[in-house]
């Protein structure tokens, strides 16, 4: 892709990597700051033009939700025959590094990598959803270290397949292998091994709990972000530098070399539906439940109103290419059928008596209600820039719901209530807490996991966990 070609207003840095959907660019955001835009294969694009907007819709109900764990969408636009992603930062992807490293990664990252994505995954599979291409390549190593799942649906939604959740497992305990694999004899190993049986045999919210449990008996920080975070700004280096005179990137040999030039960012339009009643501490170009360390802005000629109203929208929808509409005659009304028979109706009626008494014969749902909260971090002490990783483990009956909370961090006032969707027969939700530190100097801080409702006594429980920064 041309350096220095905007979507939707980020520009394009020229620095390139092919995807499971398309390919991806490392672009700048209208702020400033870094971002990702991933481009389809327009004859697929077409195709599959409604399945991708529903994929990207549920996407931004799991970012507004508090889900945690993917890799933020900030918009998809249509130029032209064109049709974009735009995200946060998409590069590097675990395969790159993999690549850089040799095929090999420390223990202590490869069990951080399989812990995040574990406890994503889990997640999406309870909100009734799958991603449908797990692997190194759609796993994105952001530069603090988290591990972050990208194109969730996406190729599903090109072929027009539906994904079951066993295949996801599967494909985890794959990546699990591989990464396992390189990795010596010892305890740091054997932990790995057991998460690969129990993914195998109980599912991936098996594997996350003996990841967690099984951390208390390895060294202090065994499974810290810090090495991940520094492969990954090494693996980027400086930002490339785009401006008058500056050579074109040059393109991988696996991207066609005729991508075309994309459109001025004026005739680029939002293909989403994006809420009206976002929080009022929320910027409005902000999409509800993404990261507090993540920035996204919608670029220029990318209206914020109801985008599926706009004739651009209802265009690209219909797989028109022009943007004049031709007149057309208002189609004749159906004749009303006359003729009619008594049996019909009787044979409906009978459906519906039936319909009333199965429901009726139905025990009543049991509700999610919380019955405990317990909040660990994984670091007492976090050192010069690090991470402090908290996990609150919620205990529930088994019953279905949403559950609404809070994380209170000491240093934050700003509150923000999120959701997580429990399914039937969890009676364990694990719900991460990712705090960044950075600077010289020395404090305690302490998060507190507050869950508002639904509880069993009727009122909030909450449970602390503090640490100590030194630097």
């Amino acid at each position: 892709m041309r350096e220095g070609v905007t979507v939707a207003g980020h520009r394009l840095t020229g620095r390139t990597r092919v995807g499971e959907a398309g390919v991806w660019t490392d672009a700048v955001s209208p702020g400033g700051r870094p971002s990702g835009v991933l481009r389809f294969d327009p004859a697929a694009a077409a195709r599959a033009r409604e399945r991708l907007v529903a994929t990207v819709a549920d996407d931004l109900r799991l970012q507004r939700g508090g889900a945690a764990g993917l890799l933020p969408v900030v918009d998809l636009v249509a130029a032209r025959d064109e049709v974009w992603l735009i995200t946060g930062r998409a590069m590097p992807a675990l395969d790159e590094l993999l690549r850089r490293n040799g095929g090999h990664l420390d223990a202590g990252s490869v069990a951080a990598v399989l812990l995040e994505t574990a406890q994503t995954l889990a997640s999406v599979h309870a909100a009734g959803l799958t991603h449908g291409a797990f692997g190194a390549g759609t796993v994105v190593v952001t530069e603090d270290g988290a591990a972050l799942l990208a194109e969730r649906g996406l190729v599903a939604a090109l072929r027009g397949e539906h994904v079951p959740p066993e295949r996801d497992v599967t494909a985890w305990v794959t990546l699990a292998r591989q990464l396992a694999a390189g990795q010596m004899n010892g305890p740091e190993a054997d932990l790995l091994h057991r998460a690969i049986t129990a993914a195998t045999a109980h599912g991936l919210a098996a594997a996350r709990d003996t990841l967690l449990a099984g951390r208390e008996g390895l060294p202090p920080g065994f499974m810290a972000r810090d090495r991940l975070a520094r492969a990954a700004r090494d693996f980027l280096g400086p930002a490339p530098v785009s401006g008058p005179g500056s050579a074109p990137v040059s393109m991988p040999a696996s991207v066609p070399a005729s991508v075309p030039v994309v459109p001025a960012a004026g005739e680029a339009v939002t293909l989403l539906d994006f809420p009206s009643d976002l929080p009022s501490d929320v910027p409005s170009d902000v999409p509800s439940g993404a990261d507090d360390d993540v920035m996204m802005r919608f670029g220029p000629g990318v209206p914020t109103e109801t985008p599926s109203r706009t004739t651009a929208a209802q265009i690209w929808r219909s797989g028109r290419t022009s943007a004049v509409t031709q007149a057309r005659p208002p189609a004749a009304p159906p004749r009303r059928r006359r003729r009619t028979t008594a049996w019909a109706g009787t044979v409906l009626l009978a459906i519906l008596i039936a319909a009333v008494i199965l429901w009726l014969r139905q025990p009543p749902a049991v509700e999610a209600a919380v019955s405990g909260v317990d909040v660990k971090v994984a670091k007492k002490t976090v050192r010069c820039d690090g991470t402090a990783d908290f996990v609150g483990v919620v205990t529930t009956n088994g019953g279905a719901g949403t559950i609404r909370y809070l994380w209170i961090r000491s240093d934050v006032r700003k509150r923000q209530e999120k959701e997580q969707r429990v399914s039937s027969g969890d009676t364990s939700v694990h719900l991460p807490l990712h705090w960044n530190v950075t600077g010289p100097g020395s404090f305690k801080g302490s998060a507190t996991l507050r869950v508002l409702s639904p509880t069993t006594t009727g009122k909030p429980i909450q449970d602390t966990a503090s640490f100590t920064y030194k630097c």
